[in-house]
């Protein structure tokens, strides 16, 4: 990754499967654009990094590490969540991402106890297709969409 260059994360665990979807649809519209797979086990960035993520690592300090010098965030809500996606979001990962001040882009689940008062439940695709919406503003906000 060059110097200056906008750092897009995509942050997932599990199997990865929203991560996957996430950089399936990123990449597919911006496909130069840098995205980072950030899994907290390696099954979710291999799934990541088979989408075609730029590059990946895996577990809490990698996490961590990466979510301070990310420009944009992206994942499951329940990686702002300690103890989030059944154990696997350390409280060190949510903090990070959390705290990181990158914008953050994220999906709702109905599989971390967080519901949001959004109306009904939809397909995962519809919430991919406003994800990559709302990365397109941000991308636009920052010159580089």
């Amino acid at each position: 990754m060059m110097r200056g260059e906008l750092l897009v994360a995509v942050v997932d665990g599990q199997g990865g499967g929203m991560g996957r979807g996430l950089v399936e649809a990123v990449k597919k519209k911006w496909p130069s654009l840098h995205v980072r797979a950030l899994g907290t086990n390696s099954l979710a960035t291999a799934a990541m990094l088979r989408a075609g993520a730029d590059d990946g690592a895996t577990g809490e300090n990698a996490v961590a590490f990466n979510a301070r010098r990310a420009d944009i965030l992206l994942g499951p809500i329940g990686v702002l969540t300690p103890n989030g996606l059944l154990g696997e979001v350390s409280p060190r990962m949510a903090e990070a991402i959390g705290g990181s001040e990158a914008v953050k882009i994220l999906l709702p689940s109905q599989r971390c106890s967080i519901r949001l008062a959004v109306g009904e439940s939809q397909p995962l695709q519809f919430y991919l297709d406003q994800a990559v919406r709302l990365l397109g503003e941000e991308l636009q906000k920052r010159g580089a969409g």
